[in-house]
């Protein structure tokens, strides 16, 4: 605890490696018994209350000057193809505009027909040394995890300024039997002043459950925003004839994976693979139509997944 400035008005400035902050909410959202993705303003305040906690200062004193937000995202022409994407794009824009989180996107770049996220790390630390310098942070805080971001943190540590990182470790076996393993660079855990172990933090806080349950968006006033991670996903086509879509039923949702009831076998979907709908307003038993497409196996698939009301 730094007890001599215990009256300081804290400057924090808050940067988002918006890939995983996404991986992370989806995880939330999909797998974890919360059913429910991660708030910014929730987040926002939590980090003052953190800082208050490290810092030894009444959380009125602990202000976010600054948060950035950087993330490679698709092309209009590539979204248009992606269902809905420019509109959950959009949303998502709204929502961190409205908390004064200033984005910086970057084209994904095509890799032999696969999107791949380049430069945004390198990005990232750059506007995150620079403004430390310009603003006078006393604490940035970083939602990331890769190692990469080790020589940012030492380049702060010599300017005095503290960092604090929010990561995240959690894994689950999605529906396709593949494991999946999220976590948090230890060389950068021991770089940083202020290692914050958010799952535990959520999972196992006892004494402040209301900021924690504030953490996360209410069900009621959730906007339906279906915020993707990179996954790899073949774009729907732009224009799809009445004659193409094809009737049948929800059999079976979990993790943000689904069935649909068919009569020539059950077709798998993807939450990525809806339009119109948010994964989390679909039960067992609605009824939906769907295109049926090959995924990269050979095998049939539902896409453009829409609900029949």
């Amino acid at each position: 605890m730094n007890n001599g400035c215990a009256s300081s008005l804290k400057r924090i400035g808050v940067f988002y490696d918006g890939n995983y902050f996404l991986q992370v909410s989806n995880y939330y959202n999909y797998v974890h018994p919360r059913k429910r993705r991660l708030s910014i303003s929730g987040l926002h305040y939590y980090i003052r209350h953190l800082v208050g906690k490290e810092e030894d200062v009444d959380i009125k004193l602990c202000k976010i000057a600054d948060a950035h937000y950087f993330r490679c995202r698709y092309s209009a022409q590539d979204a248009s193809q992606r269902g809905n994407q420019l509109y959950y794009d959009r949303v998502f824009d709204d929502i961190l505009m409205s908390e004064g989180v200033i984005t910086h996107y970057l084209p994904f770049k095509n890799n032999f027909g696969k999107k791949e996220e380049r430069g945004i790390d390198v990005w990232l630390a750059l506007e995150a040394f620079e403004l430390s310098i310009l603003k006078k942070f006393d604490v940035v805080v970083l939602i990331a995890s890769n190692g990469d971001y080790v020589p940012l943190v030492r380049k702060l540590n010599t300017l005095g300024t503290r960092v604090m990182v929010l990561g995240w470790e959690f894994e689950y076996t999605n529906d396709e039997g593949q494991k999946v393993v999220t976590k948090t660079s230890q060389d950068l855990l021991e770089e940083v002043s202020y290692p914050i172990p958010m799952h535990s933090e959520i999972d196992n806080n006892d004494e402040d459950l209301d900021i924690v349950d504030n953490l996360f968006v209410s069900n009621e006033s959730a906007p339906k925003v279906n915020i993707t991670t990179n996954i790899p996903s073949s774009p729907s086509k732009a224009k799809i004839s009445a004659e193409e879509y094809q009737e049948g039923e929800i059999l079976s949702l979990k993790n943000g994976y689904g069935f649909i009831k068919h009569p020539n076998n059950n077709l798998f979907f993807h939450y990525l693979d809806l339009q119109d709908v948010d994964f989390n307003d679909l039960m067992p038993g609605d009824p939906v139509e769907f295109t049926v497409e090959q995924n990269i196996h050979g095998q049939d698939v539902a896409k453009n997944v829409r609900k029949v009301y």
